[in-house]
């Protein structure tokens, strides 16, 4: 039989979607507000990898990442989704959202994103939210699966997750 062990505090992190700086800036200040200083983002990146979202955010789409100073435990992340789909709600502006929150996490080995939606290779966790790993790490660099989305497959999403994981291993040992 294994021995059960706590799993360790990971890397709070967070994909943001919207059509406009200001809303990816409100966005931003509302997380900030509820998970803690933001300690690593992205450049903002032109999302226009689908139209997925154009109907409810507007078109020419924009991507930011950021990622949180204080760990959390993975057992928190369907929490947190439900946490950030209020605060999609809280954006909206006449039931029209504005933004698109993606929270997840980074660990040494992996990183994980919440969603709502039930696939093959999601897993439930609680309160209606799954888990998707996105990306395993293997030779130095964080590689996408599969079905990891279009946007996290960019060289720029994956550097920006490398230094997320780099900052994380420092954390995790102090």
């Amino acid at each position: 039989m294994g021995e059960i062990k706590i799993s360790d505090p990971v890397k709070l992190i967070c994909g943001l979607l919207a059509a406009d700086p200001v809303w990816l800036s409100r966005a931003r200040e509302a997380l900030a507000g509820r998970f803690g200083p933001i300690d690593l983002e992205s450049e903002i990146i032109p999302f226009d990898f689908t139209s997925y979202y154009e109907k409810e955010l507007g078109p020419e789409i924009l991507r930011r990442y950021v990622s949180f100073g204080e760990l959390i435990s993975p057992e928190d992340l369907s929490a947190i989704k439900l946490t950030t789909n209020r605060m999609e709600e809280d954006l909206s502006e006449s039931g029209v959202r504005r933004v698109n929150l993606d929270p997840g996490y980074v660990d040494l080995s992996k990183m994980v994103l919440a969603t709502t939606k039930d696939a093959t290779y999601r897993v439930y966790l609680f309160d209606g939210i799954f888990a998707q790993s996105t990306y395993y790490f293997q030779g130095g660099t964080y590689h996408p699966w599969e079905w990891t989305y279009a946007d996290y497959r960019t060289d720029a999403a994956i550097s920006f997750f490398n230094r997320v994981r780099s900052d994380y291993k420092k954390q995790a040992r102090t």
